[in-house]
Parts: C-alpha cells; sequence; structure tokens
C-alpha cells in the first residue's frame, strides 16, 4: 500500500476501517473533527475491545484554525485506596486481576471535554449510535482480538468478567466470528441518553463502582465522582520549518519530541540507509535516557518537561550521538496497547487522539452490569519506595501515549501516531522523518520497513528489531556498529498501527493507514 488517499471536504483515520467510518459519517452529517472523533472512539471500543475501551485512558490534541493547539489529559489518576499499604503483601502491584484495576478510566471523560471544544452541531445519541449498533448485533472478530485472546487466555481465563463476556460458548473466538457486547450496548446507549457525565456521577457510575466493589478492585464510586479530564497546553518543539507538538507528562510525549529535535541536529541526506535508522535510534536513545529519569506525573517532576526541548538541551545532547558506533542498550522498556486515530474537518480543526487499556485486555476484569473493561494502566506504578513512580492515591501512573501534530511553515497541519507502547516515539519519529525530511507520500512514510528498540505490543527483548524488507546491506551495517539486531516478519504488528491526516493551505487532505493494521482511511 503506497498510493495516498485524498479528499477535500473531511477525513478519518483510524487502525480498524468500521471506526474511519463512523467518524467520515458523522463529518457527512454536518458534524466537526471532534465530534467524528467521538464516534469513532466510540466504535473502535467496540471492534478492538483487546485494545482499548471505556475502562480505559485517552489523550487529545485539538488544532482549530487561529487558535493555539489544546491538549486532553484524560489518564485517571490512583484510586483513594490504592495504597502501597494495601500491596504490602504483594511484590509488586499485580498485572491482571482486580488489584491491577485500581486506577479511573479516564477515556468517558475525555470525550466530554472534547465535547466542550466542539461546535456542538450533533447529538451525543449521534455520536454512538455506530458503537451501540455494533455492541448489541455484533461485529466480526479481528484477528489481532483472536490471537491475543488465545496468547494470554492463561492469565485472564479467571479474572472476574473474563470468561463472561470474551470467551462465548467456553473458547476464544475465532477470526470471522461475530463478538456482540449487550452490556456495553446498554452502557452506551445510557450515556447517549444521559450524558457521558453519567459515567463518572450518575447510573453508570453506580453499577461500575458495585461490580468493581464486587470483584475486589480498590476503585470506588469516589474516585469516578472526583474525576474530569484536564485541559491544557501541548509541549512544543521547534524544528527547521515545522512547529511539533506532543502529549505533557505523565506521556512521553516529551520523548517523541526529543526524537524530532535530536535527529533534526545529525540527519543525513537520504532516508532508509544506515545513516538514517543509525542516527533515529541514538536519538530515541538519548531521549528516553531523559524519559526514564524524569516522566512522571507532573505534580512531582523535578522539572519542567518543555525545558528539556529548549535549543541548547538538544544542541547537548546531540553532540552525544555517535554517529557510527550504537550506544550499549540493556535498558527495561514500556509495554501497552492503544489506538491512534486522526481526523481533520472543512473548516481545518484537526484532532489527533489515541486511547488505550494498556496491556491487551487491560486488567481482564469486566464489570458485568456495564460491560466495561478495566485498564491495569496502575500496573505501571511501583511499590519500591525509592521509585520516581511510586504508587499513591490520587497518582497519575506513566503513559506511553503520544498523540502527535505538527504545523508546517508553508501552511500544512499534519495529525500523525501509533499503538505500540515503547514504539510509539519510534515509529513516529520514522513517519514524520520521512514525510517531512525526505518528501515521502504520506502512505510511503507509514508503509515503509519500521525498526524498534526496546520492548513494545507483544515483545519481551530489548534487541533493535528491524523487519526484514530492510536492505540486506542495511542490516549488516546495523550489527557493525554495534546494535543487537533482530529480524521480525515483513509486516510485523510489533511495529505498531501507525497512521496520518494532512491538511495543506489549500484545503487538500491526504491520509495514510498502517497496512499492519485492520485500519482504514475514509475520505470526502
Amino acid at each position: 500500500m503506497l498510493n495516498t488517499p485524498s479528499g477535500t471536504r473531511g477525513m478519518v483515520t483510524a487502525p480498524h476501517h468500521l471506526a474511519a467510518q463512523s467518524g467520515l459519517a458523522v463529518l457527512r452529517d454536518g458534524g466537526d473533527a471532534i465530534e467524528a472523533m467521538v464516534a469513532a472512539a466510540a466504535t473502535i471500543a467496540v471492534a478492538y475491545p483487546h485494545m482499548n475501551g471505556l475502562g480505559g485512558d485517552g489523550f487529545w490534541i485539538v488544532s482549530r484554525p487561529g487558535q493555539a493547539p489544546v491538549a486532553i489529559d484524560a489518564c485517571g489518576p490512583a484510586a483513594a485506596a490504592a495504597t502501597p499499604e494495601a500491596y504490602a503483601d504483594r511484590a509488586a502491584i499485580p498485572s491482571r486481576g482486580p488489584g491491577a484495576a485500581l486506577t479511573v478510566p479516564g477515556t468517558v471523560g475525555g470525550w466530554q471535554t472534547a465535547l466542550s471544544l466542539s461546535g456542538g452541531r450533533t447529538p451525543l445519541a449521534r455520536l454512538l449510535a455506530d458503537a451501540i449498533g455494533y455492541a448489541r448485533d455484533g461485529v466480526p472478530v479481528t484477528t489481532g482480538q483472536a490471537e491475543f485472546g488465545r496468547a494470554k487466555l492463561d492469565e485472564l481465563r479467571d479474572v472476574p468478567g473474563f470468561a463472561e463476556l470474551f470467551l462465548p460458548d467456553g473458547d476464544v473466538p475465532a477470526p470471522g466470528d461475530w463478538f456482540r457486547q449487550p452490556a456495553l450496548a446498554r452502557t452506551l446507549e445510557r450515556l447517549a441518553a444521559a450524558g457521558l457525565d453519567d459515567f463518572y456521577r450518575g447510573q453508570v457510575a453506580r453499577d461500575l463502582a458495585a461490580d468493581l466493589a464486587m470483584a475486589g478492585s480498590p476503585l470506588g464510586a469516589d474516585d469516578l465522582a472526583s474525576y474530569t479530564a484536564e485541559q491544557g497546553s501541548p509541549l512544543q518543539v521547534r524544528l527547521d520549518g515545522v512547529t511539533a507538538y506532543n502529549m505533557t507528562p505523565p506521556t512521553q510525549g516529551l520523548a517523541q519530541l526529543m526524537i524530532l529535535g535530536l535527529f533534526d541536529r545529525v540527519r543525513p541526506e537520504t532516508a532508509d540507509d544506515f545513516a538514517f535508522v543509525h542516527r533515529l535510534v541514538e536519538a530515541t536513545k538519548q531521549a528516553f535516557l531523559v524519559r526514564n529519569a524524569e516522566v512522571r506525573d507532573p505534580a512531582i517532576m523535578r522539572q519542567s518537561a518543555q525545558g528539556f526541548l529548549a535549543p541548547d538541551c538538544l544542541d547537548g545532547l546531540a553532540a552525544q550521538i555517535d554517529l557510527a558506533r550504537a550506544l550499549p542498550w540493556e535498558r527495561p522498556g514500556q509495554v501497552g496497547d492503544t489506538i491512534w486515530m486522526g481526523a481533520v474537518d472543512a473548516e481545518g480543526t484537526a484532532v489527533s487522539f489515541i486511547q488505550s487499556i494498556y496491556w491487551e485486555f487491560g486488567s481482564g476484569v469486566v464489570s458485568p452490569s456495564t460491560g466495561v473493561l478495566l485498564q491495569n494502566r496502575g500496573a505501571s506504578f511501583s511499590l519500591d519506595p525509592a521509585n520516581k513512580n511510586r504508587l499513591a492515591p490520587g497518582r497519575k501512573p506513566f503513559h506511553t501515549l503520544v498523540p502527535g501534530y505538527a504545523e508546517f511553515d508553508d501552511g500544512r497541519r499534519l495529525v500523525y501516531g501509533t499503538m505500540g507502547g515503547e514504539g510509539q516515539p519510534q515509529t513516529m519519529g520514522a513517519v514524520f522523518a520521512r514525510y517531512a525530511r525526505y518528501g515521502q507520500g504520506l502512505q510511503q512514510a507509514v508503509t515503509a520497513p519500521r525498526w524498534l528498540l526496546g520492548r513494545t505490543w507483544g515483545a519481551e527483548s530489548t534487541t533493535l528489531k528491524l523487519e526484514s524488507r530492510f536492505d540486506e546491506q542495511v542490516v549488516a551495517d546495523l550489527r557493525a556498529a554495534g546494535h543487537a539486531v533482530e529480524l521480525l516478519a515483513p509486516f510485523s504488528s510489533t511495529m505498531g498501527h501507525a497512521g496520518a491526516v494532512v491538511r495543506h493551505s489549500d484545503g487538500r487532505l491526504e491520509g495514510a493507514t498502517d497496512p499492519r493494521s485492520d485500519g482504514g482511511v475514509a475520505a470526502y
């Protein structure tokens, strides 16, 4: 897939084609890009339930013509009862089960905050209509849901509520089987009628809290009732001819922007050769060292994240990049499952959006009365008193989620992103560089072979993983430079599911979706 789809009046890209179509339908009905994204987000929560949902977190960057970009932080904090003492009998916070469901799900609060920025053209019932129908009537199971359901079955089958939803007839459904979520359909219908606030302070909240208490989760009604997504300004970095934006901590948005800033200082003349891959990988290492040392809940960070994007700071770190040799790398990485989507409407409002339940199937805990699958984002907390990301009530967990946005001096505006844990800022760096620095078409930049340093979706090793489509000489040169190269399949889902939409100064739209996903670009 190399040809870049185009449009003139509106465009949505998503890693599941039904979500892209839901967003486009709202645009066709006169809605704006924010409303289209809520519709797409609700649909993909139903169609890709192993990767995201109402029980997870989300982040937005919204750009409206003539206004500064807005960042929406829909990251839920740890519950009041989620104290280190509550986990004193454990060596670590569990990754599955009720003990892992310890943070407030922020996704729906993010939808609510985003809609407050919208023109309010479209009723909420219309935005949720597709998702309600897909949850009630069913959607075909994707290969990813089937494969991960089978691979993770032993650790999930006994988690409260999991088998009742994800093991119909007592087994993992096969690709193409119908998958229905009647309880989730009723929840979405309730939200459509009562409003999204009901998820936190209404009947849905009460039902959800009761189910969680029964399962043994520390998350309670008071935690839900006190939650509101936060709105602010994104981080930004000035590049050659471009200003790039991404999310503030507790996300790794800082690392993504640092990769762009560092690569701008050492970038070679051509793409996809040894120098291109090596220098982006080495820029990633420098950015990750800062991320690992500094990024956490912004309320307890030692210094401002924006300061690390200052020119003198980036100049100093770029000077540490060896253009010929790899910096040894055996540091632990971050994992996570996610979806990213982008939308742009005819008026020029652009949305970069990402939501997640952390690991595939999150905590595995499903609320039977609401059909909501709870995330396990709290598993990223530590019980070590000396750890910078130590668990504390009300504290935000570290997030891999990063929605990208860029404004070009020539008038282009780009939304882009991917799923893939540790790989998100790396894939975004590759896609951005190929498109913005080397003139590759947007779809070509997404389809081209990718790499990943460290751990990500479905991977445990910290090697430099390359898709086997790279030229053999590039692989040999990377190994000779000291990279621990591991070759993967030609189109590996380990590399994430990337996408992008660009709006040109004349209003023309171009989009890309990842052939590694079930996605599509919908436009008119």
